[in-house]
């Protein structure tokens, strides 16, 4: 059974919502998932793990909120070839940056080696519609099934 790293910040609860929404698609998926705060877990934590999905909500002016930057700032000095990764996130487009955070990540991620796997989902503000979710969530499975 492949083992999924779920890491994600969230602060009104949004993106902790989405978390667990997904975490319930990749177990129903017939995954294994280790879903954590970001401000619990370390970069390096992801060494031990192939399958990761990272999510924060954006903050500021299309930023990554404070909880995520010391991971983030370990993260980049990772390398993550053979990664599989997913990204994902919540915002508000009354910003002129719409999830910028996930933007990051993903850049991050594709600079470090690792490999996005499926569309990066963002949401306004709060996931209304737990399918999306759990579509993300089906695809992310799918791209691991396909690396098995």
């Amino acid at each position: 059974m492949s083992k999924v790293l779920l890491v994600f910040a969230s602060m009104t609860g949004n993106t902790e919502e989405m978390a667990d929404i997904i975490e319930k698609g990749l177990k129903n998926a017939g995954l294994e998932v280790d879903k954590q705060d970001v401000m619990d877990t370390e970069a390096s934590e992801m060494d031990d793990y192939s399958y990761i999905i990272l999510g924060a909500f954006t903050w500021g002016d299309g930023e990554l909120p404070d909880d995520f930057l010391d991971f983030h700032e370990e993260m980049e000095e990772m390398d993550l070839s053979g990664k599989s990764f997913a990204i994902f996130g919540s915002g508000d487009t009354a910003y002129e940056v719409y999830c910028g955070a996930v933007n990051i990540l993903e850049d991050t991620v594709k600079e470090c080696g690792g490999q996005i796997v499926t569309d990066s989902l963002k949401i306004e503000l709060f996931p209304d519609d737990e399918d999306i979710c759990l579509d993300f969530a089906n695809k992310f499975a799918q791209a691991i099934e396909q690396k098995i």
